[in-house]
Formats: C-alpha cells, sequence, structure tokens
C-alpha cells in the first residue's frame, strides 16, 4: 500500500508574486466631447442646404407673381427634394464626422 501525503493548505496554494504577471491590454476610449454645431458648417453641406433654399425662394416668388401652375410644379418637385436632401445629407454628415 502506498503512503498518502499530506500537504499544508498554506503550501499547496502558490506564493503571490510582487510583479504581475499579466500587462494590461490598451483599449480605445470614444468621447463625444468634439461633437459641436459647428461641425455642420461643412462647405458641402451648406452648397446644397444654399441650392434648396434657393429654389424654395424661387417658388415663393412665382407664387406672389401669380405663375400658380409654374409653383405647382416646383411645390411637387421639392415634396421629393426636400425629404431626400435632407436625409442625405443627414447620411453624409454622420458618415463624414470624425468621433
Amino acid at each position: 500500500m502506498k503512503k498518502t501525503q499530506w500537504f499544508d493548505f498554506r503550501n499547496f496554494l502558490p506564493k503571490p508574486s510582487l510583479s504581475s504577471s499579466i500587462k494590461p491590454r490598451p483599449f480605445k476610449a470614444y468621447s463625444f466631447v468634439p461633437f459641436s454645431p459647428v461641425a455642420m458648417l461643412d462647405p458641402t453641406i451648406l452648397t446644397v442646404g444654399g441650392i434648396v433654399l434657393g429654389i424654395a425662394f424661387i417658388e415663393q416668388v412665382l407664387n406672389r407673381w401669380g405663375a400658380m401652375d409654374l409653383a405647382g410644379q416646383f411645390e411637387k418637385v421639392m415634396r421629393f427634394i426636400l425629404p431626400v436632401t435632407f436625409y442625405g445629407a443627414l447620411l453624409y454628415f454622420f458618415a463624414t464626422f470624425m468621433f
């Protein structure tokens, strides 16, 4: 028969080392600090917005001059252009804005 060997619990566990063998992993931190309304002053967004506002202004001028049929055509076009332009500019802003 083999003799059973006894271990003291404190001697069984490894002794803690003074220096850690695990190196901390680098991590990326994101900040929303640079998010500012000034970032909306992108030349592309301003140009597209200016074009849309110019078309709306032309529509109002045609309406005041009494060219209702031509203003109605502008209105039909603007019903499609305005939402597409807005969502396109919003998508462009978030695609090119660096967080």
